[in-house]
């Protein structure tokens, strides 16, 4: 590779550059550079190159050379984007890092980590942003024409462009249109990430003198006394709590919104809007100024102390023991140091309360990254992290792949979630662990945080590979919550449950609904009914491309495949044997409401699953309604566990564990002890111990004694001994291929030739070929085939090498025509 520096190229020297282009090819392609450029050229810019017979993309130079390849004739490069490059050497290194990791190639790495707008290609499409004001007279003439065509025809393609200017190289001008916010890219067109605004109401302090008040007072309870009511109910609120917003006045004084706003316009009251937190009730924990309590400060020492000799620092801390207090001292101390810090968050929702509180601190140093932003705000941030002007990024997975230039610290919120493995398309990366790669190549300090960590971050931490730190108690001295579990089927018996909540849970609702408190109601399963059934003759609707039985849902009274998003109209005659018998088997969350609905008809009931959070905002609004008690009771999937903190949420009822306990995965019992722990871990985070119900037919399962026992060790100590038995990890490596064909007989030869090929190397190493759980989504026949390889004495990448080499001789038989074939790396 050669290094050239800026200006030293003298006109006639013939230069090449390998490229990434944006695509699932095996070897980068290579292009020559026309004289007039050479002293544009370096790596980590963009340039427009042409690949195939017409087709034009946005590839990143990863070398430079005089070396022209051998076996074709290098075309040469149509434009440069760039002034300075917006990929960085170590993340070209992380880019071949995780492409050979993760048995995948550069180009795939390199469309999963840029924004859309940053590798235009001809069929990307075009848009004219709708929330900017286009001042024609400051267009040129090409500017002008796009901006015509495109109010004639919403979407255009780059290929459509270009012909419409009657030249190749339209990349460019794009670009400027994108930086100056006249156009967006469709495929990522969405509306703008809103804060959350909330009125606040702060007394006008002409009236902190008693004796105004006190005529106020007098005026206001003979001409109106709702509005002294709302005048004491404020007082009474300010004592208690810094700022009191207009919802909580309106609730704690019984009076309407019309009459606050009558005391606005009298000047009585001022009212001032502010971005608040959406999963914050109150911002006790996340003052400028907090305290840490003892267990906390004994805990940020450890961590220091841990991170003199170990790059990698586990925090196993309890729910509620005030983790993220701890991760924010880190960070400040890091910024002030002058380094970056990356924090990853399972879930793009978390990220609010988190910012809110750095905001005070560093202003606008502070970036958020994640796909909820349109690709202007995205490409924004890419530019801020390159500049070093973001100094602290806060985001879901994808943040791993941002500009970093001086990263010194890297948190990794909840290290256990499964939200962190990028399963389709490719890289299948697991955010965590290319986060600890990140930091040992930046020299960056790792922490990984969780109430219920990973077997593999434990049994790291305990062999002495990462550090380890715990925090045992809750913070402000919270006990933890008590959990009930009740038989279903004992109650089924004695016919003492309704519907699909025994009287237990039934009772503990009803008892926090008259106290004014809320609840929340888990089942990892959504929509109505997982199966329709008829009782003749036993038919049950399937989907026509995947292998699953469709679920009902009520809200469309459709029935939908959760594998492809087909849909069809639910039937009210069986199409095998006309029967009207048809039942509705198992429930959802969309039952469970349902069901609430009748039994408690005067509660506030909502739902949060992927089914009514799919519109822009739906997530952060439901957070919004409980927050402000507008929801008594919601029922949830997974989405309910992760990181809500409400202080009027005093009982979680789990529906059925069996779902979780039942399922064939050797993570079952991990899984399942971490989704039951963070869900338990919402109830009574605030002054008030919890309850948990957990409804079972199994209540003397292991998991769920450990569950209540809150004792994780007893659960990795048992789960260790199984997994070293059967070689599963932390003590074994696994690699997963799945061969795709759309004939299931042609799959079954090509899934036993590759299994054959394999075994050839690695024995009694490779299991399989299989179906997996679902042998077939979107009319491909999946066969799966596992490989187990452990940790002593074998190469993994030699391994990986000759897991390529048998891939790449089976694409060259005449037996691969029409597979795909995908390998995955530690695939659970």
């Amino acid at each position: 590779m050669l290094e050239f520096a800026e200006g030293q190229h003298t006109d006639r020297k013939t230069l090449f550059v390998e490229v990434i282009l944006p695509l699932a090819i095996a070897i980068n392609y290579t292009y020559r550079v026309p004289f007039e450029m050479n002293d544009e050229v370096a790596v980590g810019k963009r340039v427009v190159v042409q690949f195939g017979k017409s087709k034009m993309y946005t590839a990143i130079i990863a070398r430079i050379s005089e070396q022209a390849p051998e076996k074709y004739e290098a075309k040469y490069i149509m434009d440069i984007l760039d002034a300075a490059p917006i990929v960085s050497l170590q993340q070209l290194q992380f880019w071949a890092w995780l492409a050979d990791y993760y048995l995948c190639n550069t180009g795939e790495v390199m469309n999963a980590a840029l924004p859309s707008a940053l590798k235009l290609a001809s069929e990307t499409k075009i848009e004219l942003n709708k929330e900017y004001e286009i001042d024609r007279n400051t267009l040129n003439d090409r500017e002008y024409l796009i901006v015509d065509a495109l109010e004639i025809q919403p979407e255009l393609t780059v290929s459509d462009i270009a012909k419409l200017l009657g030249q190749k190289t339209v990349m460019p001008i794009l670009k400027l249109m994108f930086e100056k916010n006249i156009i967006l890219i469709s495929e990522e067109v969405s509306d703008r990430y809103k804060p959350r605004m909330r009125t606040f109401i702060t007394l006008n302090p002409v009236y902190r003198d008693p004796d105004q008040l006190k005529e106020l007072f007098s005026i206001l309870e003979k001409r109106a006394p709702k509005q002294a009511d709302a005048v004491l109910a404020y007082i009474q609120l300010s004592r208690k709590q810094k700022a009191v917003s207009k919802n909580e006045l309106t609730e704690a004084s019984g009076a309407g919104s019309a009459i606050i706003k009558s005391l606005i316009e009298k000047e009585v009251f001022f009212a001032e809007e502010k971005n608040v937190s959406r999963l914050q009730s109150g911002d006790d924990e996340l003052e400028a100024n907090f305290e840490l309590s003892e267990a906390q400060l004994v805990a940020l020492g450890e961590i220091r102390q841990e991170f003199e000799g170990k790059d990698v620092v586990l925090l196993h801390g309890v729910t509620s023991s005030g983790k993220t207090q701890l991760f924010i001292r880190l960070i400040e101390e890091m910024v002030n140091s002058g380094r970056q810090v990356l924090y990853l968050l399972p879930e793009i929702a978390l990220t609010t309360h988190i910012v809110e509180r750095l905001r005070k601190y560093f202003g606008n140093a502070i970036g958020v990254y994640h796909s909820r932003f349109n690709d202007n705000e995205r490409v924004e941030v890419w530019q801020k992290v390159l500049s070093g002007q973001y100094r602290v990024v806060l985001g879901a997975r994808s943040s791993v792949f941002l500009p970093f230039s001086n990263l010194g610290l890297i948190v990794v919120d909840e290290e256990h979630e499964t939200s962190y493995k990028q399963f389709d398309p490719a890289p299948r990366y697991n955010a965590r662990d290319a986060a600890i790669y990140l930091g040992n190549m930046y020299k960056a300090k790792v922490l990984l945080g969780s109430a219920t960590p990973s077997m593999e971050s434990y049994y790291n931490a305990h062999n002495g590979k990462y550090g380890f730190v715990e925090l045992t108690e809750r913070f402000g001295g919270v006990e933890m919550p008590t959990t009930e579990v009740v038989s279903i089927a004992e109650e089924t018996k004695k016919k003492t449950i309704q519907s699909h909540f025994t009287s237990v849970l039934m009772n503990d609702i009803t008892t926090a609904l008259a106290n004014k408190e809320q609840v929340i109601l888990f089942q990892n399963r959504r929509g109505y009914a997982p199966i329709i059934i008829c009782k003749v003759c036993a038919y049950t609707p399937k989907c026509i491309n995947c292998d699953v039985s469709l679920t009902y849902h009520k809200s469309s009274g459709k029935l939908h495949c959760h594998y492809c998003g087909y849909k069809e109209e639910s039937p009210s005659v069986c199409p095998a044997c006309g029967s009207t018998q048809l039942e509705y088997k198992g429930f959802g969350t969309e039952k469970v409401e349902d069901e609430l609905k009748l039994l408690l008809p005067e509660a506030r009931i909502a739902r949060m699953d992927l089914d009514t959070t799919r519109s822009k905002n739906a997530f952060q609004n439901i957070l919004n309604d409980l927050d402000e008690h507008r929801i008594d009771i919601l029922a949830g999937t997974q989405m309910v566990a992760k990181g809500l903190d409400f202080a009027g949420v005093t009982v979680i009822g789990i529906i059925s564990a069996d779902s979780l306990l039942k399922y064939p995965d050797f993570r079952a019992n991990e899984r399942a002890f971490q989704m039951l722990s963070q869900v338990s871990g919402r109830a009574g985070r605030r002054g008030k111990q919890g309850k948990v119900v957990i409804q079972t037919y199994d209540p003397g399962h292991r998991v769920i004694k450990q569950v209540i026992e809150n004792d994780y060790v007893d659960l990795y100590n048992t789960e260790m001994t199984e997994r070293k038995s059967f070689k599963y990890p932390p003590f074994y490596r696994l690699i997963q291929l799945d061969i795709k064909h759309k004939d299931p007989e042609v799959l079954y030869h090509q899934a036993e030739y590759l299994a054959k090929e394999l075994r050839k190397h690695f024995d009694d190493r490779v299991i399989g070929p299989e179906y997996p759980l679902v042998g077939r989504i979107r009319n491909y026949f999946i066969k799966s085939i596992m490989m187990k390889f452990e940790k002593d004495g074998i190469s993994l990448p030699k391994v990986k090498a000759t897991i390529k080499d048998v891939i790449l001789q089976f694409n060259t038989t005449k037996l691969s025509k029409g597979s795909i074939i995908q390998p995955d790396v530690d695939p659970y």
